[in-house]
């Protein structure tokens, strides 16, 4: 058996409408990073480049993120996902591939959960493989904080809240950017056995 340790890259491909998202997509990022072995790039859906295809074609897993608008994913990210059907058509050339998701909305609820479903489906439909966020409800007793990880009770994949009066500076709050930090470990952490499994089959 090998003993060479296995390089994972988890992209992060997101598209952000004021940078409120854009901040959580740094924050997986910066988890997926913090795991050794791990190489995080953020990739921006805003212009769908052939470097963007390819960049998530070389990547091991892919963090999908969007802003919850009216209940679902930004246009611009559904856009991203009706033109990725030239990956699909390839031979689902993203099978396989750890996947995972994150949204960011105004309101507390603001159907947030309607979009990380709709990221699940989308990646269902590729062929990957979904990793969900795996942190017991925060702020859910008496005694418990708006500090708590997972204050908004998602095992889906990350959610945050962003007041709609405060600026990318301010918002979302520091413990929705640690639950993202979060999902984003847990993703490299199950690439990785997910790449020792292949690479010992």
């Amino acid at each position: 058996m090998s003993t060479t340790p296995v390089t994972a890259t988890v992209a992060v491909a997101y598209h952000s409408g004021y940078g409120h998202t854009a901040k959580q997509a740094e924050a997986v990022a910066a988890g997926a990073a913090s795991v050794p072995g791990t190489i995080a790039e953020l990739v921006p859906l805003d212009e769908l480049s052939e470097e963007v295809w390819e960049r998530l074609t070389a990547a091991d897993a892919i963090v999908f993120g969007a802003p919850t608008y009216m209940g679902s994913p930004s246009w611009v990210f559904k856009k991203f996902a009706e033109e990725s059907v030239r990956i699909w058509a390839a031979d689902l050339g993203w099978r396989d591939k750890i996947a995972a998701g994150f949204t960011n909305s105004k309101a507390m609820s603001g159907d947030k959960l309607n979009s990380l479903v709709d990221l699940a489906v989308f990646a269902a439909q590729h062929g990957m493989i979904w990793v969900g966020l795996d942190i017991y409800p925060g702020w859910a007793e008496s005694t418990a904080s708006i500090e708590d990880l997972n204050r908004l009770g998602s095992w889906m994949g990350a959610m945050a809240q962003s007041d709609a009066d405060l600026s990318a500076e301010k918002a979302p709050p520091a413990t929705d950017l640690r639950t993202a930090a979060a999902l984003g470990a847990r993703v490299a952490q199950v690439t990785h056995r997910h790449l020792r499994g292949a690479v010992a089959a």
